[in-house]
């Protein structure tokens, strides 16, 4: 062995992963990250805080663990999907159809953008309110299915799910902490919620 690799250590040493790292150059394009994946970083991003779920029991024990540790026991709970209604009845939450007297708003949502972490929601799950009327603290119960590359795609899915009746009131939330910069100007104009996610897989 050559005395200098003796004194200084070989290059060989570095791990493959390593090498191939210091091998791409900054022209060479992103190495794609599954679109699950890519949610998953954006949503914490943007302030959310994310519960997987394997299965529905997992989602009923989260929600009582949020419920919990929030201290919402005597809350209530705004749900104006009559469906979901129907998931959550045998849950602990007492639920509610006026605004006024929830802290927290139970929904669903038409998709979740992988690119940007937002969730897209529509008239099917808020019906005509506007986001600044609805309680600060949010639940939504998502499924790994609604997971979309792009706000395109979800629109697309939401044309041809809805035929009969494309849904109104389409928007999207994706600021889920208020920000104490003044010169935050992207989040000019939205409405920042306390957002959980109980997201089910059924993939």
């Amino acid at each position: 062995m050559s005395l200098f690799k003796k004194i200084f250590g070989s290059k060989s040493d570095q791990t493959e992963s390593e090498l191939k790292a210091n091998q791409r150059g900054k022209y060479m394009p992103e190495i794609k990250l599954p679109i699950d994946e890519k949610f998953t970083i954006n949503f914490k991003a943007n302030g959310g805080k994310f519960l997987y779920c394997d299965n529905v029991d997992e989602v009923f024990e989260n929600l009582y663990n949020i419920i919990e540790e929030n201290k919402w026991e005597d809350k209530k709970v705004l749900i104006l999907d009559k469906n979901l209604k129907d998931k959550f009845k045998d849950t602990n939450v007492e639920s509610t159809n006026s605004i006024s007297e929830a802290s927290i708003f139970l929904t669903t949502c038409e998709n979740l953008i992988a690119n940007d972490g937002s969730l897209l929601i529509s008239s099917n799950q808020i019906f005509e309110k506007k986001l600044p009327e609805l309680p600060l603290n949010f639940i939504v119960y998502a499924t790994t299915s609604q997971i979309t590359e792009n706000i395109g795609e979800g629109l697309r899915g939401i044309k041809s799910k809805n035929k009969q009746r494309i849904p109104t009131n389409i928007t999207t939330i994706k600021h889920f902490k208020s920000s104490t910069d003044e010169k935050d100007f992207l989040s000019y104009g939205s409405s920042s919620k306390n957002l959980y996610l109980l997201l089910l897989e059924d993939l």
